[in-house]
C-alpha cells in the first residue's frame, strides 16, 4: 500500500538498499512493502495525533503561538528513532526519547519556554512576577533588619561611652581630684588601644570598629556640645564695665591670633630641624549630611513644644523642662541651617555661630511672648542642676564623651603621632607658655585691672581646666574666666579656617595643633567638622595644652612670675 507522507519527507536507506526510515524533505508517496512498516507508520501517526492533542491543550493555556506539527527539525538521531520502530521502542531509555520528541515537536528547536525575553509567555510572566515579589520582600526585610541592628549598635556603643564618662566623674569627685576626669580617660583609652595593637592587633581593630557608630554620631554633632556656653554668654559678661570689656576683647582677639601663629610656625620649624618628612594622614570618614526629614522632624518638635510651653509653662513640672524641647530643637535647627550654607559663607559665619544665634532668638521670642524675659529663658537653657536640666545641660552632658572619643581618633593616626612627636610636644609647650605670659604682659600694657587680667590668663585652655587654674590665684573672677574662654573659642571657631589658609598652613598636623592650642574645644569642633583628618592632632593639642597649662601654673615660681608681670 502507499500513503502520503508529511511535508519534506525523504527515504532513509542503508548501504545495501534496505529501508531504514523516513526523513522529511518534500511531500512524496511511497509504498509500504511489509506489514511491519505499516505498523511503524501507524504508530508514528498515532503518536503524532497524541502529540497534536497535547500541544493543542498546552497552546490554550500557556503558549501564545501555535506549534507546527507538520515540520520536524532535522535531528538525525531523533528522526531515525522516529522512522524506525526498533530504535524507537527498543532503546534503553525510551522514556527520555519520548520526552525529547515531545519537546522538539511541540516547542520547536529554539523554544522560548520559561525564558526571559521579548516572547516570554503568560506562565513565565506569572512565575517571574512571583519570584520578583519574593525577592523584593526579602530585600525589604533584610534592609529593615540592618537598620534595626545599626540603631541598636549605636545605642549600645554610645551608652557605654556615656557610662564610662559618668563613672570617671563620680570616681574623681569621690577622690577629690580636680583634674578633668575625661582627659584622664582619653589618655587611658589611647594607651589601652596602643598596647592591644602591639600585643593583639585584632582586638584593637575590633574594639575600634565596635565604637565606630558612637564616634560618627559624636563627630556629626560635635559643635552642638560646645554651643551652650555661647548661648548664655550674655549673662556672663553683663557685670563687666564697657571699657574693661573692650580691653578684654582686644587681648582675647589679638592673643588668639598670636597663639595660633606661634603654635603653627613652631610645629613647622621643629619639623624642619629634625628633618621629619611629612606623609599623608590616614583618611578619616566624614559624617553624613542632614536629610530633609530631619529638618521637618525638628521643625515639628520646635513648633509643637513652643506653642505648648506658652499655654502650659509648667506642663513638664518646671519651666526649664517645659522649655527644653523647643530650645533644644532651635539649637539643632540652627546648626543644620548653618551646615547647609555655602563654604565661602561658612568661613566667616561658622555653623556654631548660627547655632548659638538660633537658640538666642528662640529665647528672645519666647521671653517676649510669655512676658517672662530673655534672662529667665536663658537661665532655663543652662540650669547646671542635674535634677532640673535644660537644653544646654543635655548638650553639655556629652562633653566628657566627646573628649573620650578623641582617644580613638588619636589611635587611628598613631603612626603620624609617633612620627611627629617632637614637633607636637615642643610646639604645644611653647604655645602654652606664650599664651600665659603674653596675656599677662598685654593686660598690663593696656591698663587692665590686675584681677581681670588674672581671670583671663587661661583663655586658650578648656573651661574645666581653666577654672581649676584660676582657683590658684587670689581675687580671680571665675565667671569672667568662663566668658573669656568662650569668646576665645567663638573667635577661633569662626575665623580659624580662613586664617589657616591665609598663613598657608597646609598639613593637618600644623592646622590641628595651631587650632586647638589657640581655641581649645570650640576651635577643634569647628575645624574637624570640615577636616576630620586634623581631629587627632586637635585632640592631642586640646588635651596637652590644658595639662601643660595646669602644670605650669602649679609651679610656684611660674605663678609668682605671672603675678609680677600683671602688677
Amino acid at each position: 500500500m502507499s500513503i502520503q507522507t508529511f511535508d519534506d519527507t525523504r527515504h532513509l536507506t542503508g548501504e545495501n538498499g534496505e529501508f531504514l526510515g523516513n526523513s522529511f524533505a518534500h511531500s512524496k508517496t511511497f509504498s509500504m512493502a511489509t506489514p511491519f512498516l505499516t505498523t511503524s507508520t501507524t504508530l508514528s501517526l498515532s503518536l503524532s495525533t497524541h502529540l497534536h492533542r497535547l500541544s493543542s491543550s498546552l497552546s490554550s493555556t500557556c503558549f501564545p503561538f501555535k506549534p507546527n506539527l507538520h515540520r520536524v527539525p532535522r535531528n538525525p538521531s531523533l528522526l531515525a528513532s522516529y522512522g524506525n520502530p526498533h530504535l524507537l521502542f527498543n532503546h534503553e531509555d525510551h522514556h527520555s526519547t519520548y520526552k525529547s520528541l515531545l519537546s522538539t515537536r511541540v516547542l520547536g528547536p529554539k523554544s522560548n519556554f520559561l525564558q526571559m525575553g521579548p516572547s516570554e509567555t503568560s506562565c513565565s510572566r506569572e512565575i517571574l512576577v512571583k519570584s520578583s515579589a519574593s525577592d523584593s520582600s526579602n530585600t525589604v526585610i533584610s534592609t529593615l533588619s540592618q537598620k534595626v541592628f545599626g540603631v541598636l549598635h549605636l545605642v549600645v556603643s554610645l551608652g557605654i561611652v556615656l557610662a564610662m564618662d559618668k563613672f570617671l566623674k563620680q570616681a574623681f569627685v569621690a577622690a577629690a581630684i580636680k583634674f578633668p576626669s575625661a582627659l584622664f580617660g582619653m589618655f587611658c583609652i589611647f594607651s589601652v588601644l596602643v598596647i592591644l595593637d602591639t600585643t593583639i592587633p585584632a582586638a584593637a581593630t575590633s574594639l575600634t570598629n565596635f565604637f565606630e557608630p558612637a564616634l560618627m554620631f559624636i563627630q556629626r554633632w560635635l559643635p552642638l556640645f560646645y554651643v551652650p556656653a555661647l548661648v548664655v554668654l550674655p549673662l556672663s559678661v553683663r557685670d563687666i564695665p564697657a571699657a574693661s570689656g573692650l580691653k578684654i576683647c582686644f587681648i582675647i582677639a589679638g592673643g588668639w591670633l598670636a597663639s595660633l601663629c606661634v603654635a603653627g610656625f613652631t610645629a613647622i620649624a621643629i619639623r624642619k630641624i629634625v628633618k621629619t618628612e611629612m606623609v599623608d594622614a590616614e583618611p578619616m570618614a566624614k559624617p553624613s549630611s542632614f536629610a530633609p526629614i530631619e529638618f521637618w522632624t525638628w521643625g515639628g518638635i520646635f513648633l509643637a513644644s513652643f506653642v505648648s510651653a506658652i499655654f502650659y509653662p509648667t506642663a513638664l513640672g518646671t519651666t526649664a523642662r517645659t522649655c527644653l524641647p523647643f530650645l533644644l530643637a532651635s539649637t539643632v535647627l540652627g546648626y543644620m541651617v548653618g551646615s547647609g550654607l555655602p563654604s565661602a559663607v561658612k568661613k566667616v559665619l561658622h555653623p556654631i555661630i548660627c547655632c548659638a544665634l538660633s537658640a538666642d532668638l528662640a529665647a528672645v521670642a519666647f521671653g517676649y511672648i510669655s512676658q517672662s524675659g530673655v534672662d529667665a529663658v536663658l537661665g532655663d537653657y543652662l540650669t547646671k542642676v542635674s535634677s532640673n536640666p535644660g537644653a544646654g545641660d543635655i548638650l553639655m552632658g556629652f562633653l566628657g564623651s566627646v573628649i573620650l572619643s578623641f582617644a580613638f581618633s588619636m589611635f587611628k593616626q598613631r603612626k603620624l603621632v609617633k612620627r611627629h612627636a617632637a614637633e607636637i610636644f615642643i610646639s604645644i609647650i611653647l604655645s602654652s607658655l606664650f599664651s600665659l605670659y603674653s596675656t599677662a604682659l598685654v593686660g598690663r600694657l593696656v591698663g587692665l585691672e590686675p584681677s581681670l587680667t588674672v581671670s583671663i590668663l587661661p583663655r586658650c585652655i578648656t573651661v574645666a581646666l581653666a577654672l581649676s587654674i584660676v582657683s590658684l590665684f587670689e581675687g580671680a573672677n571665675s565667671s569672667l574666666t568662663a566668658a573669656a574662654v568662650v569668646v576665645t573659642g567663638l573667635i577661633g571657631a569662626n575665623f580659624v579656617q580662613a586664617t589657616l589658609d591665609k598663613l598657608r598652613f597646609r598639613d593637618p598636623i600644623a592646622r590641628g595643633i595651631a587650632t586647638a592650642s589657640s581655641a581649645h574645644g570650640l576651635g577643634t569642633a569647628a575645624l574637624s567638622a570640615n577636616e576630620p583628618e586634623a581631629l587627632p592632632f586637635c585632640a592631642i593639642a586640646y588635651g596637652l595644652t590644658g595639662i601643660f597649662g595646669s602644670l605650669f601654673c602649679s609651679v610656684p615660681v611660674i605663678r609668682q612670675s605671672l603675678l609680677a608681670i600683671v602688677g
